[in-house]
């Protein structure tokens, strides 16, 4: 079984940085898309940003483009979500998600591909 466990959560006040890491432990998968998901109290679970493990293209939700960058350590077998210029309204818990199956890697901003999903990591973002 695949586990994946977030880092990196905290307070921050607007226009500040943070940066998320996902790393996937358990029993070896392959790896079709990593993904961030974010949800905000209240609020819809919402996709922020995904990347494909092979080739590497990453895909943002329009409310982060430009400002948050995620990439990926094959070798650490991590994800990255590099949060700058932070506003409060980025404050949500942050989910970390794994695609192995490659069913539906066209729908990566949904919830739909990701079978393995963190426990979530609390940003905070003060105005």
């Amino acid at each position: 079984q695949v586990q994946l466990v977030e880092s990196g959560g905290g307070l921050v006040q607007a226009g500040g940085s943070l940066r998320l890491s996902c790393a996937a432990s358990g029993r070896t998968f392959s790896t079709y898309t990593m993904a961030w998901f974010r949800q905000a109290p209240g609020k819809e679970r919402d996709f922020v940003a995904a990347i494909r493990w092979d080739s590497g293209i990453t895909y943002y939700a329009d409310s982060v483009k430009g400002r948050f960058t995620i990439s990926r350590d094959a070798a650490k077998n991590t994800v990255y979500l590099q949060m700058n210029s932070l506003k409060p309204e980025d404050t949500a818990v942050y989910y970390c998600a794994a695609d192995s199956r490659g069913f539906y890697t066209s729908r990566y901003s949904s919830s739909q591909p990701y079978n393995y999903w963190g426990q979530g990591t609390q940003v905070t973002v003060s105005s």
